[in-house]
């Protein structure tokens, strides 16, 4: 049986050649291994044009560990951070700091609209004790691409940090460190880069590392730690997934012969319009405006239909090979489908005939949602 399609903001479906090149094992001392952390350390801070700023400093987990090892690491516990929401995702920050003790306030814009840049220079003028702002590049409960650019522009202005969790971004949407000023951007291996889970990463300014010492709540997520360690031995100082590593540099590899950034890009951006397309003939509405759609996942609102059940409508498509999304949102019933991971336009034709199929295996002839988008 073929593996079904993982259309899904990660893990996703992954290369043949990723899978193949777990196939090794490798010793966690052993200079190989070291060399190819480090090559791929080197590779993803040139993707940020980061390479005379930042530091990249891998960590084990998934990478909601990688955003609490930068919480709590880069953070200054008598200073505040303002969290943007506008998704699950951007809760999650407000979470991991209300966990590890750092105080914090938030500005949320709901499920439908991203934060206004505007808005964010007025709250750090208004409150000086803010030191920090957090926020989510691509927040994958609705899809909806936040814009950093502009957001990075007035936290600069300000004089405050940026901290960036871009994991569903970082890879095929552009950062340039010298552009987009940050002290923390975290992504992980399972995302655009089309590796598979098992560690997370973060790009992060140099001084403020060197500044972090003895500042972590946590023994294994202290970032500080593991850098100073890398730089001194060129290893993890627990055990790192190694084979998921050896996959990550295969999957950075092909990036590269995709045409990096660009390439990847222009690949998830056509099946993101032709996802879309198709869904809106068979009746489908998008949560968001298109103005605010992002080529890595969509929110589709769930017909009112009353034969539509997601659960079904789910194992009907699995049962074809494809692995969609619930979603995230707590005001409308929704649906989520990833443009990202080793597929292409053809894979997205051939998921819109499934859709077909399981609409009239549950005999829904109307995709309507209550609301429209």
């Amino acid at each position: 049986m073929t593996d079904p399609y993982l259309l899904t903001p990660g893990p996703l479906t992954t290369s043949t050649t990723v899978k193949a090149a777990m196939q090794q094992d490798w010793g966690s001392w052993d200079n190989d291994f070291n060399a190819m952390t480090a090559d791929i350390c080197r590779r993803l801070l040139d993707y940020a044009n980061a390479q005379t700023s930042h530091a990249c400093v891998p960590i084990q987990g998934s990478g909601t560990f990688a955003v609490e090892a930068a919480l709590g690491t880069l953070i200054a516990p008598q200073r505040s951070t303002l969290v943007l929401i506008n998704g699950a995702y951007g809760k999650r920050l407000a979470s991991l700091l209300d966990r590890i003790g750092r105080p914090y306030e938030v500005i949320d814009t709901g499920d439908t609209a991203p934060p206004d840049p505007q808005l964010v220079a007025q709250r750090l003028r208004d409150n000086p004790t803010i030191g920090y702002v957090a926020v989510i590049h691509c927040e994958t409960s609705s899809g909806i691409l936040n814009p950093i650019d502009a957001i990075a522009d007035v936290v600069a202005a300000e004089g405050r940090e940026l901290i960036i969790d871009s994991m569903s971004a970082f890879g095929a949407i552009p950062v340039d460190a010298q552009q987009t000023p940050f002290l923390a951007l975290v992504s992980s291996a399972n995302k655009c880069f089309e590796g598979v889970p098992g560690f997370g990463f973060i790009l992060a300014r140099r001084d403020a590392l060197e500044a972090s010492a003895g500042r972590c709540h946590s023994l294994a997520l202290d970032l500080h730690d593991q850098w100073h360690y890398m730089q001194k031995t060129g290893q993890w100082r627990y055990t790192p997934p190694t084979h998921v590593v050896a996959a990550f540099l295969q999957a950075l590899q092909e990036h590269a012969n995709e045409g990096g950034v660009a390439g990847r890009l222009a690949r998830y951006r056509a099946n993101a319009d032709t996802l879309i397309a198709g869904m809106r003939q068979r009746g489908f509405n998008t949560l968001l405006d298109d103005r605010w759609l992002s080529p890595i996942i969509t929110t589709f609102l769930s017909p009112t239909h009353p034969a539509f059940d997601f659960s079904r409508f789910y194992a009907e498509l699995k049962e074809l090979g494809f692995i969609i999304y619930p979603g995230k949102l707590t005001e409308v019933e929704s649906f989520r489908i990833g443009n990202i991971g080793h597929l292409d336009t053809s894979v997205i034709e051939q998921l819109l005939l499934a859709v077909d199929t399981a609409l009239a295996n549950l005999g829904v002839d109307n995709c309507q949602p209550a609301i429209a988008s």
